[in-house]
């Protein structure tokens, strides 16, 4: 029970009731209790009292001394008797006038029934029931658990850390749990956090010191790293030798390194006077051709392969181009450009566009596909190395090789089919192969265009011909047989079971063998059939995807690195700027060249560099990441040392080369990367 809203004074009431001094005499009706007479049975009154009705009964519900010698009626159903009936109309009788005592008025339309504010009143105590002398609490007795405060740990706020004692303005301690599912909200989302910002509370709310994460704890905290901003991945170690091991933890591998390197030389490589001439749209050809021998075997035209850059949007194609070509028809061109375009496969050599030109001397159609640089073709990769060397015999491809370009092929086949076309042009010499097995399709859709109007054989039968040429494509392959030398089949796929398993000649031989009379024959049939190689194939593959991917993510480091230290170089050592003679030298960018120094221009105790890729990589990466940690910073002179923290020096770094972008006029490198 709540505690009373009145003062003490107003509620100190006479405990118990006077007795009526005559039957017929008007008695003051109360406004909050009704009196009871406890003493009434020894005055001949008792029998009056059981048969008038307890007033707690009618306020409170019920009677708490009904058994501790309350005389008064407690059943609300029991009918009256009709003595009490006639005392009750003569002693309260409700047209009787109210007493009014003298020198008070009361309001002339004041009624006489019960206050609203009965509820509140103290418990009616019978005379003698109670304590004698006792008086009347203002405050009550009941347990009321909503007054009890729940402990809660202080200093537990992870909302507000600086909240003294991590209470709320009423009070309450806070839930922490509670909190925690509001602290996502308080986050910057991923597209408003800048990882590279040197003040990273300011980003999420006053004293937060956390990054945002999405992931499995989209909401949780997640503490930043000591050094960097990113951690490179730390797998796929090769077993090297320990001094070789501080480079390698850095950078790629040299042998990748070395091959996306030539791969680059290979594409920007140019040929001076050349004497080939330049396109509408196209300069700087180079020749791809190993030999200067026209073939006109593949496409009916002598044909040729050239290295070209799109002076439009200045990327390199490979063009190929057929000799001697005279188009008749232009729907030609447009209907087969329409359909080639929509494949979309990793197998197959892209082709963007068709045209004819006469800037060679002659009327030519050109074909323009993407460019792999340093691609060979299965022909020069596998058949001419093993007839090149008289002195050794060819050596057997391996089964998990050819099972590679089997799956690739199917690949191929299923998307160049699924869109009702062919390929037609499947040979070991336009199959190219650019590095670790991979291979694509070359050279489709230039058959479609040059037999426009004289093919009429239907695309079901000329698909039915792409899985013949691809199983002699195979078995060309595992034999070392050149295609021209392939007469005897039967005898070559004898010749696979003594190097090969069973599966691989069952494959080969299903693709090679027509179809019987009503035999339907796809590359859907032969998928289901080398299901067991796919699934092969591909984990495979994402191994290989994985490794490249922790390659890509220790050059995600050194990109960061490279970008600070050619911001960095932008500051030091330069000269006059918006008027402030050795701008580099004064004030903050004073100290960014002490850091240089420290960085890269370190030196042994015998005075001989200190070459540590490991010390400029670490660093650089603090620097970026603004750490808490102190560095020491001496001059050349050793008569100025500084010691600071890496988030000023990052503080420092970030003004300098504000200051630099705000004096120029192409503004910030890089800023819409």
């Amino acid at each position: 029970m709540a505690a009373t809203r009145y003062a003490s004074n107003d509620l100190r009431r006479q405990v118990g009731s006077p007795r009526s001094k005559a039957r017929g005499g008007l008695l003051p009706l109360p406004l909050v209790c009704c009196v009871h007479s406890s003493g009434a049975l020894a005055d001949g009154h008792g029998v009056e009292n059981k048969d008038t009705l307890c007033r707690n009964i009618l306020i409170y519900g019920h009677c708490r001394y009904e058994d501790q010698g309350c005389t008064f009626n407690h059943d609300q159903n029991k009918p009256s008797s009709p003595q009490a009936d006639l005392a009750s109309k003569k002693a309260f009788n409700v047209d009787s006038p109210a007493f009014t005592p003298a020198g008070q008025q009361t309001a002339p339309n004041k009624k006489t029934t019960l206050s609203s504010q009965a509820a509140n009143a103290a418990p009616f105590t019978p005379r003698g029931v109670g304590t004698p002398n006792q008086q009347p609490s203002t405050e009550t007795s009941m347990f009321n658990p909503a007054a009890i405060r729940e402990f809660t740990p202080q200093n537990y706020d992870i909302a507000n850390p600086n909240a003294n004692g991590g209470t709320q303005e009423n009070g309450l301690y806070s839930d922490p749990f509670t909190t925690m599912g509001s602290m996502g909200s308080n986050l910057p989302s991923a597209g408003q956090f800048n990882m590279y910002a040197s003040d990273h509370n300011a980003l999420a709310g006053s004293g937060a010191t956390f990054y945002p994460q999405h992931g499995a704890f989209p909401a949780g905290p997640l503490q930043p790293p000591n050094y960097h901003l990113y951690q490179p991945f730390d797998c796929y170690r090769q077993e090297l030798q320990p001094w070789q091991r501080a480079t390698y933890d850095f950078f790629m591998p040299a042998k990748m390194r070395e091959e996306l390197q030539k791969k680059m030389f290979a594409t920007q490589q140019v040929m001076p006077n050349s004497g080939l001439p330049q396109l509408e749209h196209w300069h700087s050809l180079f020749p791809l051709d190993t030999s200067n021998r026209k073939n006109a075997a593949s496409f009916g035209y002598p044909s040729w392969a050239y290295k070209a850059q799109n002076s439009r949007n200045g990327r390199h194609y490979a063009l190929r181009r057929l000799e001697g070509y005279r188009l008749t028809n232009e729907k030609s061109i447009l209907t087969v450009m329409k359909e080639w375009k929509k494949i979309k496969n990793a197998n197959v050599v892209t082709v963007h566009e068709a045209f004819t030109t006469r800037e060679f001397g002659d009327s030519s159609l050109i074909f323009a596909y993407d460019y792999h640089p340093l691609s060979k073709t299965l022909l020069e990769h596998h058949l001419q190395a093993a007839h090149g060397n008289r002195f050794r015999a060819p050596s057997a491809v391996p089964e998990n090789v050819l099972w590679g370009y089997i799956c690739q092929i199917t690949n191929a086949l299923k998307a160049i089919h699924s869109n009702k076309l062919a390929a037609r042009c499947l040979e070991p010499g336009k199959i190219i192969l650019s590095d670790n097995n991979r291979i694509r399709l070359g050279g489709c859709s230039i058959l479609d265009v040059v037999q426009f109007e004289s093919n009429t054989r239907p695309v079901q039968e000329l698909q039915q011909e792409d899985l013949v040429k691809f199983g002699r494509v195979i078995l060309s392959v595992a034999t070392g047989a050149l295609p021209a030398h392939l007469n005897n089949v039967a005898a070559g796929l004898d010749s696979l079971a003594a190097k090969y398993s069973a599966n691989l000649k069952e494959a080969v031989t299903w693709l090679i063998t027509p179809p019987s009379a009503g035999e339907s024959k796809s590359i859907e049939n032969f998928i289901g059939g080398i299901a067991a190689q796919m699934t092969t194939f591909f984990d495979l593959s994402l191994q290989d995807n994985d490794e490249k991917q922790s390659h890509l993510a220790r050059e995600l480091e050194n990109g960061r690195i490279a970008r600070n230290t050619m911001k960095l170089q932008t500051i030091v050592d330069r000269g006059d700027l918006g008027g402030v003679q050795s701008w580099s030298e004064t004030g903050d960018r004073y100290q960014l060249k002490l850091f240089r120094d420290y960085v890269f221009h370190r030196v042994e105790a015998d005075g001989k560099p200190n070459l540590s890729i490991g010390h400029m990589l670490s660093c650089m990466s603090k620097l970026d990441a603004g750490i808490d940690e102190m560095v020491v910073l001496t001059s050349r002179d050793n008569e100025s040392v500084f010691v600071l923290t890496y988030r000023e020096l990052r503080q420092m770094f970030d003004r300098a080369f504000n200051e630099l972008v705000k004096h120029s006029k192409t503004g910030a490198p890089g800023a819409n990367n």
